[in-house]
């Protein structure tokens, strides 16, 4: 039997399946095209034009299989080999502007020193099996609110508008990519790099742990869950004036947004803080990193209107582990005015992009936002803020990785340029701390249950 017809038979079967289960025609039809013409989760498997970006080969394993959690992630990729191509740098980034943000393209002209270094393309970003079926069942079945930004109905986990056709759909993807059902770093920092003319950082060292209730392994729908987005926890050791600090925060999917609960030392008591969010400056980092920051964006969509703009071709952090070194030197990594460039490793894939206005009423210190998403595993990569004068202020990139536990890839460590201030922030990497980042695909322990992230149980574990 000749491929075509196999093809033809396979997108046949499945839309049966998916009328059966009550998805319109239509939508059944849109589903078929995920795993044959484009990847399970909704990405081109071709190649680009001039073969810079390889086609997607499928759930090709990332490691070389001998990786177990303590063991450097980095050493055990199947391509720790490759070289760099090429760099980037002020002297030719204007060669390069197509393929960068304007933010990248303001950072290469500004800050001094600074460097893109660019290796092979790998489209290393797959799912499980089971993130891939429940993708499918979401066409014709993801829903969002009435509200317009929050998120009704999905089938989780998996990525719930896999063919978007506005802005928030495609952010949506972005959240609720497959991470397992949590995160544990033992150990991070995040880092603010001096003022001008000042070799004082801040080095916030801290325990942080999120819950994602909807991540288990299985197929079910996001109406049956309690409607949260996630939860996180942060336990806080140094420097001294934030050391004992804690909070426990919970991110809705609805209109409810999100409710934090502060533990001060001090007053040894836990407060409920219901304006710590959005671009509320962050407590111990002089008003340059804000809530909505970490991950790239974080928190909920209703200040802006989101407009699907398109796709790219994009050098982006990708395969870069140099975020999750671990056992390497805190001075090494973090350099005065930039991440080493040896940490950081850039490859041109193509991205969604997403450009985030302010809505009419509404108010926020970015008036503009320009979002870029991997297309194999919606991660946000890149995000260029832009001030109300329409300048670049503040760049931030995710360093993207495969994650050996989940079988899928994820943004948790990122870097800020803020270029009004010639300083950057560098937050949720293992970089230099001894500990790498766990990610849990399984609910056990405390911390991977709803009842953690409480006012009464942030006091208990603060004051132990």
């Amino acid at each position: 039997m000749s491929d075509s017809r196999n093809r033809a038979l396979t997108r046949a079967s499945l839309a049966l399946l998916l009328a059966c289960l009550g998805v319109s025609g239509a939508a059944a039809a849109d589903a078929s095209r995920l795993g044959t013409e484009l990847t399970p989760t909704g990405a081109e498997k071709g190649a680009n034009k001039d073969g810079a970006i390889p086609p997607w080969a499928g759930n090709q394993p990332a490691s070389d299989g001998s990786w177990a959690w303590g063991k450097l992630r980095s050493e055990h990729f199947k391509h720790k080999g490759d070289k760099p191509l090429f760099s980037i740098d002020a002297g030719n980034a204007d060669k390069y502007a197509d393929k960068l943000s304007a933010g990248q393209l303001a950072t290469l002209k500004q800050v001094k020193g600074y460097r893109m270094d660019v290796y092979p393309t790998r489209r290393t970003c797959g799912v499980p099996d089971f993130v891939a079926e429940n993708t499918k069942k979401s066409v014709g079945t993801s829903k969002l609110a009435d509200d317009g930004w929050g998120l009704k109905e999905a089938v989780v986990p998996g990525v719930p508008f896999p063919l978007p056709e506005t802005g928030i759909e495609a952010m949506w993807n972005s959240k609720m990519r497959y991470r397992g059902v949590g995160m544990d770093y033992k150990n991070t920092v995040t880092t603010l790099s001096p003022r001008k003319g000042s070799e004082e950082w801040i080095r916030a060292g801290q325990e942080f742990t999120a819950f994602y209730p909807w991540g288990a392994k299985g197929s079910t729908l996001l109406s049956k869950l309690p409607p949260i987005e996630y939860n996180a926890y942060f336990g806080y050791n140094s420097p001294p004036a934030l050391a004992g600090q804690a909070l426990a925060i919970t991110y809705y999917l609805d209109t409810a947004g999100s409710e934090t609960f502060y533990y001060f030392p001090g007053q040894r008591r836990v407060r409920r803080m219901p304006t710590y969010s959005y671009d509320s400056p962050q407590i111990g980092f002089e008003n340059l990193y804000t809530l909505d920051e970490p991950f790239v964006f974080n928190g909920t969509f209703d200040r802006f209107d989101w407009k699907l703009v398109g796709k790219k071709e994009l050098y982006v952090l990708y395969n870069a582990f140099g975020a999750y070194d671990f056992s390497g030197k805190v001075e090494d990594i973090t350099k005065p005015d930039f991440v080493d460039p040896g940490h950081r490793r850039y490859e041109l894939h193509r991205v969604w992009v997403v450009e985030a206005t302010v809505k009419k009423g509404m108010r926020h210190t970015a008036p503009k936002r320009v979002f870029y998403l991997d297309e194999d595993s919606w991660n946000l990569t890149v995000a260029d803020d832009f001030d109300a004068q329409g300048k670049v202020f503040k760049v931030r990139e995710g360093f993207l990785i495969p994650v050996y536990e989940t079988g899928s890839c994820d943004t948790s460590a990122f870097v800020q340029n803020i270029l009004s201030e010639g300083r950057y922030v560098f937050d949720m990497h293992a970089a230099g701390t001894g500990k790498d980042v766990q990610y849990l695909t399984e609910p056990k322990g405390p911390r991977m249950t709803t009842n953690f992230y409480t006012a009464d149980n942030l006091r208990a574990v603060s004051e132990r």
